[in-house]
């Protein structure tokens, strides 16, 4: 596995659906370089990231790909359309969640005990995923952003099998205008998706790390 790049300047977005499109504004903000793909030809797209994403560069998927970091933002029960080879060597930012009583079961995530985030990493097996963003709305995601100091300012959790991984992905939150809060190797991720008490609400450092360590708890019990 390539060891992930500490201080990306690229940030290539698979998926221009409300979640993509508000990292890729918030990116933007942050001063990134940001290309944005979907499945479907970059030309077909690039009216609506003109529109929706002013100053992103809309893409093909395999360049996207190619970007310092990727953040996957597409559905989850798609995630296996995902091009493994391209993102070999790349830091993946997995925003994905699997919540059954909006997307319906999957068997795949129902038959496996792991957090979802595991799972997408034996796809992603030349990649260093991190799980993250997934646990706070698009909306907030812009409206709740702070500079590093402002007392106002939100946390982020995030969580990945990778040191180098996890320290440039905390950047990027920090960037974005959020704490970031390492909850430490991937299956961690399991503590802050959906119908837990940090997914889809938002904490300062010191509650989110409470929040986190008693998560960790209740999973060694």
């Amino acid at each position: 596995m390539t060891t992930p790049v500490s201080q990306p300047r690229t940030i290539g977005i698979l998926g221009a659906g409300r979640v993509g499109t508000a990292v890729a504004r918030q990116a933007l903000q942050a001063g990134y370089e940001v290309k944005i793909a979907t499945a479907k030809p970059a030309e077909e797209i690039a009216m609506i990231a003109d529109i929706i994403t002013p100053g992103a560069q809309a893409v093909d998927a395999a360049e996207a790909a190619q970007a310092d970091m990727v953040v996957v933002a597409v559905p989850m029960h798609k995630f296996r359309t995902l091009d493994a080879d391209a993102l070999a060597g790349r830091t993946v930012v997995d925003t994905m969640n699997y919540w059954a009583p909006v997307d319906g079961e999957i068997a795949e995530f129902e038959a496996d005990h792991r957090s979802t985030s595991e799972v997408v990493q034996d796809f992603l097996a030349g990649s260093s995923v991190v799980k993250t963003l997934n646990h706070i709305g698009y909306r907030d995601l812009e409206t709740l952003a702070r500079p590093a100091g402002d007392p106002d300012r939100r946390a982020l959790a995030l969580a990945g099998d990778s040191d180098a991984a996890r320290a440039a992905v905390g950047t990027f939150l920090d960037r974005l205008g959020y704490d970031p809060v390492d909850a430490g190797p991937l299956a961690a991720g399991r503590a802050f998706e959906p119908d837990t008490p940090i997914f889809a609400t938002t904490h300062p450092v010191a509650r989110l790390t409470e929040l986190l360590s008693e998560a960790c708890a209740l999973a060694t019990r």
